[in-house]
């Protein structure tokens, strides 16, 4: 299994970057509660933050797979309807998004750009924080 896809984007309640750790073949996210270290399978909060993004652009596939087009440089009606179909259906990919991950430069950018996952001590993800594009009139 890849490593947690969320790597350096996953914070506590009380502010604190959770560390990522490998304990035999399995991944977990280190959360350090008052001295306590607590170790949350990284699975489930990668596949929790996967499932909130997903129904965050439900409805929305069409614009996204035209703006992903856009920005690969490609225009051609095949590859906007091959992006189009697994963004309706990304559940059908969860395993392969797991196994493979991100690429590092994705999570780098994701963090610059102020994406966060927020979990609890029990590693139930309590808000994604994911950067807004800037109201009308603001830079």
């Amino acid at each position: 299994m890849a490593k947690p896809l969320f790597e350096g984007l996953v914070f506590s309640e009380a502010g604190g970057a959770l560390t990522v750790v490998e304990v035999g073949a399995e991944w977990f996210y280190r959360l350090d509660d008052q001295g306590f270290l607590r170790h949350i399978p990284a699975r489930q909060v990668d596949e929790s933050v996967l499932r909130t993004i997903w129904g965050m652009m439900r409805g929305h596939e069409k614009e996204i797979a035209d703006q992903a087009m856009k920005m690969l440089g490609q225009a051609d009606v095949f590859s906007a309807a091959v992006m189009k179909s697994r963004l309706e259906h990304p559940e059908a990919h969860l395993a392969e998004v797991l196994e493979h991950g991100l690429p590092e430069e994705t999570r780098l950018w994701m963090g610059m750009m102020g994406f966060r996952v927020i979990v609890d001590f029990h590693g139930q993800v309590v808000r994604v924080e994911q950067p807004s594009a800037p109201a009308e009139g603001e830079e």
